[in-house]
Order: structure tokens, then C-alpha cells, then sequence
């Protein structure tokens, strides 16, 4: 997995239980990936389509970083799907632990907001994963 981001839970990004709040790892992840993905399809014009599942397995406690990875897991003619990670990372151990992951779906668009074809030196790239 390639490293995409981190961000630092702050005071801001907690829910009533005093864990990072859900919505906010969900907005990380999604931006995190949709950089990823503009990175790999060589579009500023990719959108999201679908997040799969995604299950919370560790709370986050202020000054954890929030530490994202993805990887390209599926390549399609228009869409490119990415498998994310989200780990936090304590500063001081530097042990990294598992919080969640999903797949996210992206694709690219053109100037009226239809789908457009990935370049094919990309799809080449990542024939692999050709769906």
C-alpha cells in the first residue's frame, strides 16, 4: 500500500464519546483516495461513486495521527476502484493499528459531468486490474 495522507485528530474531530467521530475518518478517507485516484487515472476530474463497507474496529483519542494507504485494486474503461486504509499512528511508539478500511469508487468525468475514458496508457498500467 502506498502512503496518501494523514491528518491529527484534534479536540474538533470528536463525537459525544470522545472518539474521532465517524463522519470525519469517512471525509478524510474520501478526499484521501480522490487524490489517489486524480494521481493514478492523471484527472483532476474523478468523483466518487461508491465507498463499500466500512467497519470502525479502533476508536481514535486526540493527538493520534490518522495515517491513509491505498492501493489500486480494480481498473475499468471509465472507473478506477482503490482499496484504503486508515491506521492510527502513535507518535511516540510507533506503532501503527488498523482503524478501518473499505474499497472506493471512482470516476472520471468530463466537462458535463458524463464519464469519460481513463487514458489508455493508464488502463495499460494497471491491466492487472482490469475488470
Amino acid at each position: 500500500m502506498e502512503f496518501i495522507n494523514q491528518r491529527i485528530c484534534m479536540g474538533k474531530d470528536l463525537g459525544v464519546h470522545g472518539n474521532l467521530f465517524g463522519g470525519n475518518m469517512l471525509s478524510w478517507i474520501d478526499e484521501a483516495a480522490g487524490t489517489m485516484a486524480a494521481a493514478v487515472c492523471q484527472s483532476p476530474n474523478m468523483v466518487t461513486i461508491k465507498i463499500d463497507e466500512v467497519v470502525f474496529r479502533k476508536a481514535v483519542k486526540v493527538g493520534y495521527l490518522i495515517k491513509i494507504y491505498g492501493t489500486v485494486c480494480k481498473m475499468g474503461r471509465t472507473s478506477v476502484t482503490l482499496k484504503v486504509e486508515a491506521r492510527k499512528h502513535n507518535v511516540i511508539t510507533l506503532e501503527e493499528v488498523l482503524v478501518c478500511e473499505t474499497e472506493i469508487t471512482f470516476v472520471r468525468i468530463d466537462e458535463f459531468g458524463d464519464a469519460a475514458p481513463i487514458p489508455q496508457n493508464v488502463r495499460e498500467q494497471y491491466a492487472e486490474f482490469a475488470k
